[in-house]
């Protein structure tokens, strides 16, 4: 079992509804699994926002959705920003 921490941010953290949660996955765990299983969990909106963001895990920016996640991990989910 891989246990890790899933953290949203702005428009993620309102898709979703929970600023973050802890998830136990079985098996070997990559970050697009988790994806998947957040997506089943919050449904089509946190779904379309997904689509559009980034993700960090362990502070580290993410480009391959096949990286390996390990248990004790955190995957920081970051929506595009807007600023001015």
């Amino acid at each position: 079992m891989v246990q890790l921490t899933v953290r949203y941010f702005a428009g993620a953290r309102a898709a979703a509804g929970v600023p973050d949660e802890s998830l136990e996955l079985p098996g070997a765990v990559t970050v697009a699994r988790v994806l998947d299983a957040v997506r089943s969990r919050h449904g089509d909106g946190l779904g379309r926002v997904l689509a559009a963001c980034s993700f960090l895990l362990d502070g580290v920016a993410v480009r391959d959705r096949d990286t390996p996640v390990s248990s004790g991990s955190r995957l920081d989910v970051l929506p595009p920003f807007a600023g001015g």
